[in-house]
């Protein structure tokens, strides 16, 4: 493993991400390391995608590096999704930024043959993931909602409405239920921790009342 690691990291990275996405046509589910973005250009060479998950209008997703994207979700990207550095996502995760859930009734059969930005009632929203979030499996993210950094989204919660940073969310509709900073604290005394956290200004604050 540790062999693979270091001629991953290598120069010849670049060519086993594009094997390993050719690959992903004719395979089981596995997880892609490497993800080109076509949002910027770049290569994040340390974003892992599943094979089996599906991204939609990927122009139209601004991805950092350290993300993990696990199988069979899905990122509806035609309206802008943006997800920090270093997010975990789930499997079977939903991410969208569009829904036609009354649209669909007030066109009736005629909904197919009206342009999307003359709909009524056809809700369009960017979403937007803070670095270091993680969101368990199953969740389900919606249209126009922003979710802050160090957040933690509960399997299976549904995430209709904005959280700040830092919010344990759970539920359906999500419900902001602690803070994670509360779970981390109890290893910030741990010089590891110290030098590694995601947030400094958090360990700073910590670290002075301490003293």
């Amino acid at each position: 493993m540790e062999l693979k690691k270091r001629l991953y990291l290598s120069p010849f990275g670049r060519i086993i991400s594009i094997i390993q996405n050719l690959l992903s046509v004719f395979s089981r589910p596995f997880m892609v390391y490497g993800y080109r973005s076509k949002f910027d250009g770049k290569f994040k060479k340390h974003t892992r995608v599943s094979s089996s998950a599906i991204i939609l209008n990927d122009e139209n997703l601004q991805i950092g590096d350290n993300v993990w994207i696990w199988h069979y979700s899905i990122i509806d990207a035609s309206n802008k999704v943006k997800i920090g550095e270093g997010c975990q996502i789930g499997a079977w995760v939903g991410i969208f930024t569009h829904s036609s859930h009354i649209a669909i009734r007030l066109y009736g059969e005629n909904y197919i043959n009206t342009a999307q930005s003359e709909r009524m009632g056809y809700f369009t929203g960017e979403v937007n993931i803070g670095a270091y979030t993680f969101i368990g499996a199953k969740a389900s993210i919606m249209p126009n909602v922003t979710i802050g950094q160090g957040c933690l989204i509960a399997a299976g919660t549904l995430v209709n409405k904005s959280v700040p940073d830092f919010s344990i969310v759970v539920g359906n509709p999500g419900v902001v239920k602690g803070s994670t900073i509360d779970l981390d604290k109890k290893y910030f005394s741990e010089k590891l921790v110290q030098e590694n956290y995601f947030d400094k200004e958090t360990i700073r604050e910590f670290l002075q009342k301490k003293s």
